[in-house]
């Protein structure tokens, strides 16, 4: 009943724009994203769009086709996508079925997530959490996964700020996962952070 939402809507103006469509290994920058939702115990992907709408949806389904899970993905278009990543977070979750018991939401510019952090995550917030994050070295990163407990306060939000606050209202119930490595704090902005 889990499901992840992979947020790329943004224009990615530090990078000088075009930023998840990027070359990146072997394909674009959003596929590094899309493995990691497609490699966690999620029923379905959201994929929210926003700038650069057509090109990032077709990256997307072309990316879940080559792994052959094209009947996973689903995108949702943030239409005022310029507001801010609340935005973009807001209709990712409002999009999910009814049953959603909660969400991982991963970056779009965030390549290299490990792996091995996500099943640890899923437990935790099914074992009762509100929410899980990994962290590394003392860090908090990405992805987190928030329980459906808090999407109403998922959907309230405004401006160009995530679930930081949210998360941080918890306290010690939110669940850290410890990463092996800092995937979970690696983004890409700038062109050179692609080097």
């Amino acid at each position: 009943m889990l499901e992840a939402v992979v947020l790329a809507a943004g224009s990615g103006s530090r990078f000088g724009g075009g930023k998840l469509l990027a070359p990146y290994m072997a394909g674009v920058l959003v596929d590094g994203a899309l493995a990691a939702a497609f490699a966690a115990p999620v029923r379905s992907i959201t994929v929210v769009t926003g700038a650069d709408a057509d090109a990032v949806a077709e990256a997307a389904t072309a990316f879940a086709r080559k792994v052959g899970q094209a009947e996973r993905v689903r995108v949702v278009h943030a239409h005022d996508h310029t507001e801010g990543m609340a935005h973009s977070l807001r209709m990712g979750v409002a999009s999910l079925p009814p049953d959603t018991a909660g969400a991982f939401v991963f970056l779009g510019d965030m390549p290299r997530v490990p792996r091995e952090i996500l099943t640890p995550m899923a437990e935790a917030v099914l074992a009762g959490a509100p929410a899980a994050a990994p962290v590394f070295q003392a860090r908090r990163g990405n992805p987190v996964l928030v329980g459906q407990a808090l999407f109403p306060e998922l959907i309230a939000l405004a401006g160009d700020a995530g679930a930081r606050r949210i998360l941080d209202g918890l306290g010690d119930r939110l669940a850290l996962v410890e990463a092996p490595d800092d995937g979970v704090l690696f983004d890409v902005d700038r062109r050179d952070d692609l080097a």
